[in-house]
């Protein structure tokens, strides 16, 4: 869990996209801290409205990167002019709104709501199937708060998604420390087993997105997992398996359970099963054993998946853990680690979602955007913004055909067909 510190410049719309960006940080466990001096992270969303703004948006991110460890730069200058603060030097993490929740994790097992109970927000039900996980990463604070996987059983689950559907949930998202793991405290996995019936038994028209689930806990169940995906609908073909490094070595030293060969037998499965999907992942870089051939080797394995969703972290040590007795890289090789990735992963993402452009996609509209717009899924769990959505009468919660009419690297444009 992560102390935060964010400050919101600008107009409306930016305030509250600030507060979909603490509410999410909230549900996750992270907590709000005074000043920027004593969060592990703070977060700028910025504005460019006139030239003074942007000197003004500079000045306070130098400000900034000397008062805490880890700078995230967001909003309307980071997007618009995001080159702008690496010119003038200063060391910030650039990111979309939607990014920037999973960035502040370092890494981590995201928490759950206490007691893991569901929740609704809109037209999206949060339901936390169990609470803890099964590994014990070198760098990870978050396992001190949660311990050990201890799940529920999956009628239990079951009933809480029909009732988030009945209170009239369109989108459910599985949550939890480490999804893959559910069940294993009782000998057995069953996060397929779980999907498929609330797939089969619930009535209603609804989406599932499954959150995070560890590479080693689904690597198992690869096979079962794919084939609920290939058979429901209702499932986003969607997986976030955090792989945090392509060196086997650095794994060993972060005591991830998986190894390298195992991530890419996951998504060999998925292909093999799905025609249209979308991997997620996470890497760390900078963690202190990683070399420059360790690194090469995580760009090679980004090179190999393509994931469409990545989360890149630069690795910052965590009180109480083990990695933080360990001897750390300096900063400019994490910076220029982290550069080189965010460059590729932008390179991935620009390409896939241009090769979307003309295609039509069935959607969910799930949450309100900026201005008069929504943002809905497609089958694949990719955004694509429907604008002027008053005018045009779609409303969140709505199922709808859009025709894909550009994109913005990590979302696209669609109109209504």
């Amino acid at each position: 869990m992560a102390r935060y510190h964010i400050e919101t410049y600008g107009c409306t719309s930016n305030r509250g996209e600030s507060r979909q960006i603490e509410r999410k940080l909230r549900d996750a466990g992270h907590r709000p801290v005074e000043g920027p001096s004593e969060a592990d992270v703070a977060i700028m969303n910025s504005c460019t409205v006139v030239e003074k703004t942007e000197r003004n948006m500079l000045r306070r991110a130098e400000e900034l990167q000397e008062e805490t460890a880890d700078l995230i730069v967001t909003g309307c200058m980071a997007i618009a002019q995001g080159e702008e603060f690496d010119e003038a030097g200063i060391d910030a993490r650039v990111l979309h709104w939607d990014e920037v929740p999973n960035a502040v994790g370092n890494g981590e097992c995201p928490t759950t709501t206490a007691g893991t109970e569901p929740i609704l927000d809109g037209v999206v039900g949060i339901l936390p199937i169990a609470r803890g996980c099964m590994s014990d990463c070198s760098y990870c604070i978050t396992k001190h708060a949660t311990g050990k996987i201890d799940s529920p059983p999956v009628e239990e689950n079951v009933e809480k998604a029909r009732a988030l559907v009945h209170a009239g949930a369109k989108e459910i998202r599985i949550t939890g420390q480490d999804t893959g793991v559910y069940g294993w405290d009782e000998g057995e996995r069953k996060l397929h087993r779980l999907l498929d019936r609330i797939c089969s038994e619930i009535d209603g028209d609804f989406r599932v997105r499954v959150g995070m689930a560890n590479p080693k806990g689904i690597h198992g169940i690869r096979e079962e997992l794919a084939d609920v995906f290939a058979e429901h609908d209702e499932l986003y073909n969607f997986i976030h398996a955090p792989v945090q490094s392509g060196s086997n070595d650095v794994l060993g030293d972060m005591r991830r359970q998986h190894q390298v060969e195992e991530f890419v037998e996951v998504v060999e499965t998925f292909d093999d099963r799905l025609d249209y999907w979308t991997l997620s992942t996470d890497f760390i870089v900078g963690f202190p054993s990683e070399t420059d051939r360790d690194h090469a080797q995580s760009m090679a394995l980004f090179r190999e998946t393509r994931p469409e969703k990545v989360n890149v972290t630069r690795f910052s040590k965590r009180p109480g853990t083990d990695a933080a007795d360990l001897k750390g890289l300096g900063g400019q090789v994490k910076k220029d680690r982290s550069k080189e990735m965010s460059e590729l992963k932008q390179e991935i993402v620009a390409e896939a979602y241009d090769a979307m452009v003309g295609e039509t996609r069935e959607v969910l509209a799930v949450e309100e955007g900026t201005g008069d717009s929504v943002k809905c899924r497609d089958g694949a769990y990719r955004q694509i913004i429907v604008q002027n959505a008053g005018e045009r009468g779609v409303e969140v919660g709505e199922f709808l055909e859009v025709e894909v009419t550009g994109h913005s690297t990590v979302y696209a444009f669609g109109e209504p067909v």
